[in-house]
């Protein structure tokens, strides 16, 4: 069998509002970090994050995070392209700290990788939908930034 590479997609900047805490229900401690925009730039495919959306997380004990992330992609000729991330952040108890302090933390301290699924009607992006997109992230303050891979 084929060994499968990594093709650089493209890298995505996601700007985030406040963290709404719920609270600790049946899966772990709820938050809802609303998107309220960004940017995204590749090769093939370049664009703005659209706001609206959001990232339905689940802290749990340990401090690891499980990743729900659904939102908008407009690309630079204009089509719509639907993004749903799932994933998982993890790392120390005393990196998680910081992380959550807002601190500025070197992604090599922490694990935080994504599945990027797509979805869109527009022809010329519709090899996005059938594509497995992987992508390694970094958490600041008042952002996500990750790099986009597809695998070939």
């Amino acid at each position: 069998m084929n060994v499968p590479g990594l093709e650089p997609l493209a890298t995505v900047t996601v700007r985030l509002d406040p963290i709404l805490d719920l609270g600790a229900t049946q899966w772990g401690n709820r938050r809802v970090v609303p998107i309220v925009g960004g940017a995204f730039t590749g090769e093939r495919f370049s664009g703005e994050v659209l706001p609206g959306g959001a990232d339905w997380q689940v802290v749990h004990a340990d401090g690891s995070i499980t990743v729900d992330t659904r939102y908008t992609l407009r690309t630079h000729d204009g089509a719509l392209v639907y993004l749903q991330t799932t994933g998982y952040r993890t790392g120390s108890p005393e990196v998680l700290a910081r992380l959550g302090a807002g601190e500025a933390v070197d992604p090599a301290e922490y694990y935080f990788r994504l599945f990027c699924r797509f979805e869109t009607g527009a022809a010329r992006y519709t090899w996005l939908n059938t594509s497995v997109v992987v992508a390694a992230a970094a958490r600041r303050a008042t952002e996500v930034v990750y790099n986009a891979y597809l695998l070939t």
